[in-house]
C-alpha cells in the first residue's frame, strides 16, 4: 500500500465572506488532506476576528508578501478583489505555492499570459474557482453529451438573471472596469458560461450586445451573446443583475434529448433534468438518470480535485487553456459588444485593445454598447 499524501499547508489570502463562506468549509472536508498555516488580510481587525473563529494556530499577516516569504505555503488560496488576483497569484506561484483563485483569475488575458509565464517558471499551478463544472451532476452531463450517447448538440440556452441593488455596488471596487473587470459578464454570469463551455467544447463565432439600463456604474449590468460552437450548435448566453426572478439556467437540446439544470448558487443531481424526444426507447433513456451518488458543485468538490491532481502529479483543473478559454470567451463578448460585429475564436492577442482590458481602452463605454 502506498504511503498516504502528506497534509498540504494552506494560506488564505483574504478573509471575507467568501473565504468563511466557502473556502473554510471545503478545507473541513478535506481536514485529512489539507492544514490552513496562515491568513492574510490588510484588515487587522478582521484578520483577527478569522482567526478567532479558525481551529489550530493560524499565523497572521497583513502582507501576502510576508506570509509568502514566512510561510512557503504549500496551497495559497485567493478570495480577494478581483483587481488584486494577478499580483498575487503571480506571488504565490514565484514562491512556489499552488493557487485556487476566486473568479475571475484575472481582468485580462494579457494578466492571465503572466500568470501563465510565472506557472512556466516556478512549475506550479494556478486554477479559478469555477464550482460549477464540479459535482455528479455535471460530469454525468458532460460523459453523456461528449460521449454521443444524447445525439449531437443543436440550440444551448444560458441564463444567469440575478438581481443586484444600489447597496451591492456601493462597494467601491465593484462596477468599475479597473477593479472588478467588468460587470455580471465578469463577475456573474460567468460562471454558468463556464460550464456551458464546459459541455460543449470550443466556440468558434460570437456576436453581442450589452448595456447599462438601471446601475450607476462603468460597466454593464445586462449583456447577451448568440454564440455558434465548433461542434455546430448555436446558444443563447443571457448575464443579468437586474431580474426580480433569479434563476441560473442551462438548457441543451442535442437530437435525442434535451438536458436543463436550473438552480441559483449551485445544483445537486435533482437539479438536473433529461427529456429524451420521442423516437428514443423509454429503457435507454431511463439510463441518463444522474448516478444516486449525489456531489453537489461546490468549492469542496473542486478543492477536492485540485488535491487529486497534486498528489498524482498532474495539472490541475480548471488552469491552463481552460481558464484562459473562460477567459476569452468574455473577454470576445465585451469586444463583440463594444464593436458591433462578429468575434472569432483566437482573434483576441497581443495589440488588440482587448487583450490588455475587457473595455477595449474605452473605459467610458456608452449604454448603447457601443464607444
Amino acid at each position: 500500500m502506498s504511503p498516504r499524501p502528506a497534509r498540504r499547508r494552506v494560506a488564505v489570502v483574504g478573509t471575507g465572506a467568501i473565504v468563511t463562506g466557502s473556502h473554510l468549509p471545503a478545507l473541513a472536508a478535506h481536514a485529512d488532506r489539507t492544514e490552513l498555516v496562515a491568513a492574510v488580510d490588510v484588515d487587522p481587525a478582521r484578520l483577527d476576528a478569522f482567526r478567532a473563529r479558525v481551529p489550530g494556530d493560524v499565523a497572521g499577516y497583513t502582507s501576502a508578501g510576508a506570509m509568502l516569504d514566512a510561510v512557503r505555503p504549500d496551497l495559497v488560496l485567493v478570495g480577494t478583489p478581483p483587481s488584486l488576483h494577478r499580483e498575487q497569484t503571480v506571488a504565490a506561484l514565484k514562491a512556489g505555492a499552488w493557487v485556487l483563485c476566486e473568479k475571475p483569475l484575472c481582468l485580462s488575458l494579457a494578466e492571465y499570459d503572466d500568470i501563465a509565464a510565472a506557472e512556466d517558471v516556478s512549475g506550479a499551478y494556478a486554477s479559478v474557482i469555477f464550482q460549477h463544472r464540479y459535482g455528479s451532476g455535471a460530469a454525468h452531463a458532460r460523459e453523456l453529451i461528449a460521449s454521443g450517447e444524447l445525439g449531437a448538440p443543436l440550440v444551448a440556452h444560458c441564463q444567469t438573471t440575478w438581481h443586484r441593488d444600489a447597496a451591492y455596488y456601493a462597494v467601491p471596487w465593484r462596477g468599475r472596469w479597473s477593479t472588478e473587470g467588468g460587470g455580471p459578464t465578469m463577475g456573474h454570469g460567468i460562471h454558468q458560461y463556464d460550464l456551458l463551455l464546459h459541455l460543449l467544447g470550443p466556440w468558434t463565432e460570437i456576436r453581442a450586445m450589452a448595456s447599462r439600463l438601471v446601475h450607476d456604474t462603468e460597466s454593464e449590468d445586462v449583456s447577451t451573446a448568440l454564440v455558434r460552437f465548433e461542434n455546430g450548435a448555436l446558444a443563447t448566453v443571457v448575464n443579468s443583475v437586474l431580474s426580480p426572478a433569479e434563476m441560473s439556467r442551462l438548457r441543451v437540446d442535442c437530437a435525442d434529448a434535451t438536458v436543463e439544470l436550473t438552480h441559483l448558487y449551485g445544483h445537486g443531481n435533482d437539479d438536473w433534468t433529461y427529456t429524451p424526444a420521442r423516437h428514443v426507447a423509454p429503457g435507454r433513456a431511463a439510463a441518463w438518470r444522474t448516478p444516486a451518488a449525489d456531489v453537489p458543485s461546490s468549492h469542496t468538490a473542486q478543492l477536492g480535485a485540485v488535491l487529486d491532481a497534486w498528489d498524482a502529479g498532474t495539472r490541475p483543473p480548471g488552469s491552463g487553456g481552460e481558464a484562459r478559454a473562460t477567459l476569452e470567451f468574455a473577454a470576445a463578448l465585451y469586444k463583440a459588444a463594444f464593436t458591433g460585429r462578429p468575434v472569432r475564436s483566437g482573434e483576441i492577442g497581443a495589440g488588440d485593445p482587448f487583450y490588455s482590458a475587457m473595455h477595449g481602452g474605452h473605459p467610458d463605454w456608452a449604454p448603447t454598447g457601443r464607444p
